[in-house]
């Protein structure tokens, strides 16, 4: 099944407590060819950017940055694998890494919204 991420809103399902993203984080997802883009804010996230690259499963290798509630700027990267729910949502499934701050590593459940 062809995946295209192009005005998919996603929110956070379930994160390690190392994460700043919560159940209040909302992502706006854009794609142009093999490229996708987004924006997040929301919970402990003031303002946020991502951008990946699509492989041939659809899965996103990304970097991502954003200004937290305390004015941190943090920075990461992150692998997220798609999985098609029973009712055709894309539900992300990631693993993630800090690139400032601990340089921790954690994982991610975000699952999109229907509008």
């Amino acid at each position: 099944m062809k995946i295209n991420y192009n005005g998919k809103i996603f929110k956070a399902a379930a994160t390690s407590n190392n994460g700043e993203v919560n159940c209040e984080t909302t992502f706006y997802y854009f794609q142009e060819g093999d490229i996708v883009w987004a924006e997040y804010n929301g919970g402990s996230i003031k303002k946020g950017m991502l951008i990946a690259n699509i492989d041939s499963n659809y899965n996103l290798n990304m970097r991502y940055q954003h200004v937290n509630e305390k004015g941190g700027i943090m920075t990461g990267k992150c692998f997220s694998k798609p999985e098609i729910l029973e009712d055709g949502r894309i539900r992300l499934n990631e693993k993630w890494e800090w690139t400032s701050g601990d340089f921790s590593k954690g994982e991610s459940v975000i699952e999109e919204v229907i509008r």
